[in-house]
């Protein structure tokens, strides 16, 4: 079966598209993957439409389908071949587990309605419905597809890890990421800090980085996820206060802050541990991996297909949708703390 995979992350880094064949949900080949970078009007529009109108975020809605849509027909000109599905993700812009819902927008119809093919969207309302966080979903991805690794971790927007115990999945998010090291990038006009090298120039501001060890939601137990509200509400206030100091020492600060949750939540896969599968766009950030490498010892950091690193969340909403179809659980309670494991995703066209 092949399968476009299709994630836009909290971080508004760009529309990842992974083009996928699947021969069975534990095997896969990744024929094609790209990024498409947004537009400044759409990063803009994005960023602030948690606070918009009702009328304005469904217009949002229908226009981003239609823009995912354009992006993934472009794709296809460029990597033509048979496509039976796409799977979209879609882009966060709610996420209240707690409160009993999550939004992610890109409209599905929109999509299918440019591209003429059957469109998997909307993954994670289904998991909230039955009482779960609705995320994280890629963890059954990391028990399929790359099972050989004894933790698997993403650093995205927000990082998070997956990792089994007594043959059940464990998962939750840890921290924010990407979300945070890319916000203080933009306070200079940079998109994001290449390699570290902003925060390598710093140096640790040391009751800034003690406030941020103490966020609660540190201290909570799994299953447990973050959104961009909590970003805001929690993690920029504590920010705020030193922000007169120059911005490579909070850059550094943060960046020693991530490091020190991805240690704390790697320490807590077990004795065993061996291997780390490290993918996402913060994969890329060498000074973050090596902070991250001093605390952790022994433990190898495995490297993957560069690809895989970059799209691995594309090509695991592709295999979700690729259960999805084949009527198989593709979210797990264990993960995400719903009522029971559940098949999500709208199946439109």
């Amino acid at each position: 079966m092949l399968i476009i995979g299709l994630m836009s992350g909290t971080s508004l880094d760009g529309i990842d598209l992974a083009y996928c064949e699947f021969s069975d949900e534990r095997h896969f080949q990744l024929i094609a993957a790209e990024t498409y970078n947004y537009p400044a009007s759409w990063q803009e529009r994005l960023a602030s439409l948690h606070h918009a109108s009702a009328e304005d975020y469904v217009l949002a809605d229908a226009e981003l389908g239609r823009f995912f849509g354009e992006c993934i027909l472009h794709f296809r000109e460029k990597h033509p071949g048979r496509v039976d599905y796409i799977a979209s993700h879609g882009h966060t812009i709610f996420h209240q587990p707690d409160r009993g819902f999550t939004a992610q927008i890109g409209d599905g119809n929109a999509i299918h309605a440019v591209c003429g093919v059957p469109v998997v969207f909307d993954f994670r309302r289904l998991d909230v419905a039955l009482g779960g966080q609705g995320a994280p979903l890629v963890p059954i991805g990391d028990r399929l597809l790359f099972g050989e690794y004894d933790c698997c971790i993403n650093l995205g927007g927000i990082a998070n890890i997956s990792y089994e115990v007594d043959n059940g999945r464990i998962a939750y998010d840890i921290s924010p990421c990407n979300m945070a090291l890319n916000h203080l990038a933009g306070l200079t006009g940079l998109t994001y800090d290449a390699g570290g090298t902003m925060a390598r120039q710093g140096e640790i501001i040391t009751p800034l980085l003690a406030k941020l060890e103490t966020l609660e939601y540190y201290h909570q137990p799994a299953p447990k996820t973050l959104g961009k509200e909590w970003f805001e509400k929690h993690f920029l206030p504590f920010l705020e206060p030193y922000m007169e100091q120059p911005l490579e020492n909070v850059m550094r600060t943060v960046a020693e802050h991530i490091s020190l949750r991805l240690a704390a939540s790697i320490s807590q896969c077990g004795s065993n541990l061996h291997k780390v599968l490290i993918t996402g766009g913060g994969a890329n950030n060498q000074y973050l991996l090596e902070l991250l490498k001093e605390k952790i010892g022994s433990v190898d950091i495995e490297s993957i297909d560069s690809r895989i690193v970059d799209f691995k969340e594309a090509i695991i909403f592709a295999l979700l949708a690729y259960l999805r179809i084949n009527g198989k659980d593709n979210t797990l309670a264990s993960v995400t703390g719903a009522s029971r494991d559940s098949s999500g995703g709208v199946i439109c066209g």
